[in-house]
């Protein structure tokens, strides 16, 4: 029995797609947003199927950590994507989730 509705796969790339440059948002963040606190599991399996065309780079763990299995390269992949974003990252591979972490109900201008 699959752990989330038939349209958890769509509303998350349409959650994705809203994030803006310069901000990131957590998987488990995305997985609330999309009405399934739980399933932040399930977030990063879409991410690693999803559409090229979304901006994936933008989403990281709850600590603002890179993910390991970012295609071309794992971590310094996704540092690379990020930064090309305007995002920094620090040597130990985290974003400051803190003051970076976008909020769908505000309008977050840098």
């Amino acid at each position: 029995m699959p752990r989330v509705d038939a349209d958890f796969k769509q509303r998350v790339y349409e959650m994705v797609a809203q994030i803006p440059k310069g901000r990131v948002a957590t998987y488990g963040q995305i997985a609330a947003l999309c009405g399934a606190a739980w399933a932040a599991w399930e977030v990063g399996q879409i991410a690693h199927t999803g559409p090229s065309n979304l901006p994936w780079q933008r989403v990281v763990n709850k600590q603002g950590g890179l993910a390991a299995g970012w295609p071309g390269g794992g971590r310094g992949a996704h540092r690379a994507a990020l930064e090309a974003d305007g995002i920094d990252v620090s040597d130990d591979y985290t974003v400051d989730v803190k003051n970076l972490l976008w909020n769908p109900n505000q309008t977050n201008l840098l």
